[in-house]
């Protein structure tokens, strides 16, 4: 009996998935990615803004420029370091919370959290408040990163998740030069006698007061209700979005495939479950991908300016320049609009990693101003194009019952290497200069390429269900 109750619970699940996956990409289905991107921006925002309010904390005698210390706590690499630290925490302990509770809440719990969490954090006065209120804030956006990513995954149909996540991204990494705005207008005064560090983190932080809109707009993932046997609710979310995208299109929908019960799993939810095959394999790919993505990606982008310093440029030309590359942040993920769903996401993100290598070494050996901004733009494409890639890959290598557990664990090791790139980076640009930076980026976009393009399954056009078989 109980193996009959499992096989119809496992076929209305696969129902569920063929009707959403047959569903044209209609503004109903593109309202629901743009309204989780919004959600994207502000995490973004908040995880970015970092760089630009530490002068700022610097200037406010509250963090020291240098650390006393490899591993001191009160300079700008401890508030770093405590950011990534609760990043870490957030999507490797906390990522199996969307499992458990669903996507809808915990998206709009964990973007409640690191709101409130910021807006505390916005009015210390001493180091030590100012990491534990950071770190508690990167729990919220770590859960917050893990859930946006199963939440798209199983809301769109797969003919356009890989544009579905460059939407996301793009509206995101619009935060990028948003932050650098603020902060260049705020952070050197005191609007209303308030230090203007503090408004930068207040602004993002008012996420909180727009956050029950999106959440009465965004339903449940139908595949996790139908996944949690609760299929009648699954129905009904996607019955209505069915004669919605139905009216929008003038004409009846057509057909759902025939159910596939390839994602008829044993998988429960449980932490072994991504240790068995076929998923053991993909989750030692990409924890060691997340290790070594991080260096390419934030190696170069959160050193944008030291790196330019070091090649010759003055200090007000740098910000300038690193301005300039700051804003072709959104355009990769624009690109991937066009391109996200008619590139193998295995290719590109092979592909990419070797773009930043080459033009990595190739910045490190130019000082001519026009050659290092088009280097320096063409590493942030290929990084942001990289990362809209990933972000849809790791997502369809796991069955719907432990999407975000496993997503949350693999991803967590970006974020526990984060904390331990930036050290190992100013050692190397201190020892051997801007060339061994990007000698040691090229090394780890180079086992990037090879765990990829050696151990990963290709993904596009097909359904998440059989993916994950």
């Amino acid at each position: 009996m109980a193996s009959q109750s499992d096989h119809h619970a496992q076929l209305d699940a696969a129902l569920i998935s063929a009707r959403l996956d047959r569903l044209p990409a209609t503004r109903s289905v593109w309202v629901l990615v743009a309204l989780l991107s919004l959600g994207f921006f502000f995490e973004l925002y908040d995880l970015l803004y970092t760089g630009y309010i530490a002068p700022g904390l610097v200037k406010g005698g509250i963090l020291t420029a240098t650390t006393q210390g490899l591993f001191g706590t009160t300079g700008v690499a401890s508030f770093i370091a405590a950011l990534f630290a609760g990043l870490f925490v957030g999507t490797s302990v906390c990522g199996s919370l969307a499992d458990r509770y669903g996507r809808r809440a915990i998206f709009t719990w964990s973007l409640l959290w690191y709101s409130v969490a910021n807006m505390v954090m916005a009015f210390q006065d001493t180091a030590l408040g100012l990491n534990v209120w950071r770190f508690l804030a990167g729990i919220g956006i770590g859960v917050e990163m893990v859930t946006i990513g199963a939440y798209i995954s199983e809301l769109v149909p797969r003919e356009i998740r890989g544009r579905a996540f460059a939407c996301e991204q793009a509206v995101g990494f619009m935060a990028v030069p948003f932050a650098a705005f603020l902060a260049y207008l705020l952070v050197p005064n005191k609007p209303l006698g308030l230090d203007g560090w503090r408004w930068v983190v207040l602004i993002g932080a008012q996420a909180a007061l727009g956050v029950w809109w999106i959440r009465r707009a965004l339903p449940e993932s139908p595949r996790w209700l139908a996944r949690q046997g609760r299929v009648v609710e699954a129905d009904q979310i996607v019955s209505a979005l069915e004669a919605k995208v139905a009216a929008e299109l003038g004409r009846p929908l057509p057909e759902p495939a025939m159910p596939d019960l390839t994602d008829s799993s044993d998988a429960k939810g449980r932490f072994r479950d991504m240790w068995v095959p076929p998923y053991r394999k993909r989750t030692i790919m990409l924890v060691i991908f997340n290790i070594f993505q991080t260096v390419g990606f934030f190696g170069f982008a959160n050193w944008v300016p030291t790196l330019l310093i070091k090649q010759g440029i003055t200090i007000t030309t740098s910000l300038m320049y690193s301005s300039l590359i700051a804003i072709a942040a959104p355009i990769g993920p624009l690109i991937g609009l066009y391109i996200g769903d008619k590139i193998e996401r295995k290719t590109a993100i092979v592909v990419m990693a070797a773009v930043i290598m080459l033009c990595g070494l190739g910045f490190a050996q130019s000082t001519d101003a026009i050659m290092l901004v088009t280097l320096g733009i063409l590493i942030t494409l290929a990084s942001n194009i990289m990362s809209y890639s990933y972000h849809a890959y790791q997502a369809e290598l796991f069955p719907t019952a432990i999407r975000a557990r496993a997503v949350g664990f693999v991803y967590s090791w970006s974020r526990f290497s984060a904390i331990f790139s930036s050290f190992i980076i100013a050692a190397v640009l201190k020892g051997f200069g801007t060339p061994g930076v990007f000698v040691f980026i090229a090394a780890a976009m180079a086992v990037v390429m090879l765990v990829i393009g050696l151990m990963g399954p290709k993904t596009n056009g097909l359904a998440l269900e059989k993916i994950s078989h």
